[in-house]
């Protein structure tokens, strides 16, 4: 499996291609699986590799010499970050934030639930990682590509 990431229009997508069998490749983008018909068959071992993603390591912080004035006050979103997105795959209304700042989940986790279309979407981690930032609260609406939240 190939996993790719495109934007177009501004949007965000996130692609895995799953399997080409001659002309037809199955694929998910954002997490919802297609099947594609390709123009002319393609050899599948011409394909790249499975490019290896990894999420970059978080830095350690400098010693604090004081504490820092109404720090739990301040919304995660607004701490400088580093990791990768998790982004909502289909607009919607976010019913449930099931990690904080400084949680480690792991690949397929349940991270956010998205209710999109009268339906509840578990929104999970794609990697091993900690939680570096929550870009979201409860009731927020979100659409698709939005950044959910940051893994790191």
């Amino acid at each position: 499996m190939n996993k790719y990431q495109y934007k177009v229009q501004g949007v965000d997508y996130d692609v895995e291609i799953v399997n080409v069998e001659g002309n037809v490749a199955k694929v998910n983008v954002n997490g919802i699986p297609f099947e594609v018909e390709l123009k002319q068959p393609i050899n599948p071992a011409s394909m790249l590799h499975k490019p290896v993603i990894t999420a970059p390591k978080p830095q350690q912080p400098a010693p604090q010499t004081a504490p820092i004035a109404n720090a739990a006050e301040k919304p995660a979103a607004n701490i400088p970050t580093g990791g990768t997105k998790v982004t909502a795959p289909l607009p919607g209304t976010i019913t449930e934030v099931k990690v904080k700042v400084g949680d480690t989940v792991k690949d397929g986790d349940t991270v956010i639930v998205l209710e999109a279309m009268k339906m509840q979407n578990n929104i999970e981690a794609e990697f091993n990682g900690t939680v570096t930032a929550v870009l979201v609260n409860k009731g927020d609406t979100v659409m698709e590509g939005d950044a959910l939240i940051t893994i790191g």
